[in-house]
């Protein structure tokens, strides 16, 4: 788990690493509770995928905070309700114009429109973008030149990469012990 954010200078700071043998809530309310104690205080925004245990966790620790569901992995998430892999293409392209507006109420009819569209064709995307997709628009409470730096976790997903990256040399890390490892190895790089 690494947490991090931008600065206002545009460069990112991490914030916190851990490592768990799962990512169930209480490993994640425990990693947010610590960088409560170091004095976090109350994020503007939290960016992140659905994951249930890092929600609840959010929940627990940081219910002040506004979440944003990561754009790009609701994308991702979308592709499993399309039966027609012809509708792959314009099923995107529907999500991205309801991305794209200027703001949450035009971005709720846009909603509206593409439920709308597909409650025949493929009523359970329909049932789902209904569900999933307004938990992606929190962005349009954040001033317009600041939202699309906060529309997807990819900066924690590259940070992540990098970080597999150099602790996959190593292998396993089954316990206690090896999790310091882990840490040392990310400590170094970063």
């Amino acid at each position: 788990m690494v947490e991090s954010i931008r600065r206002d200078n545009g460069k990112s700071m991490i914030l916190g690493t851990s490592v768990a043998l799962s990512e169930a809530e209480v490993h994640w309310r425990t990693f947010l509770s610590s960088l409560r104690e170091r004095g976090i205080g109350t994020p503007d925004l939290v960016t992140s995928d659905a994951h249930e245990g890092l929600k609840s966790a959010l929940k627990a620790t940081l219910n002040a905070s506004p979440w944003q569901r990561c754009q790009f992995h609701l994308q991702q998430n979308a592709q499993a309700y399309i039966l027609k892999v012809s509708m792959r293409q314009q099923v995107a392209d529907d999500i991205r114009y309801i991305y794209n507006s200027r703001n949450r109420p035009e971005a709720d009819m846009r909603l509206n429109e593409v439920v709308e569209k597909y409650s025949q064709s493929a009523p359970d995307l329909a049932r789902w973008m209904e569900i999933a997709i307004p938990e992606g628009l929190t962005i349009f409470a954040f001033p317009e030149n600041i939202r699309r730096r906060l529309r997807t976790s990819n900066m924690c997903e590259t940070l992540n990469t990098q970080i597999k990256r150099r602790t996959r040399v190593a292998g396993l890390f089954p316990n206690e012990a090896h999790n310091k490892s882990a840490l040392r190895t990310m400590v170094v790089r970063f």
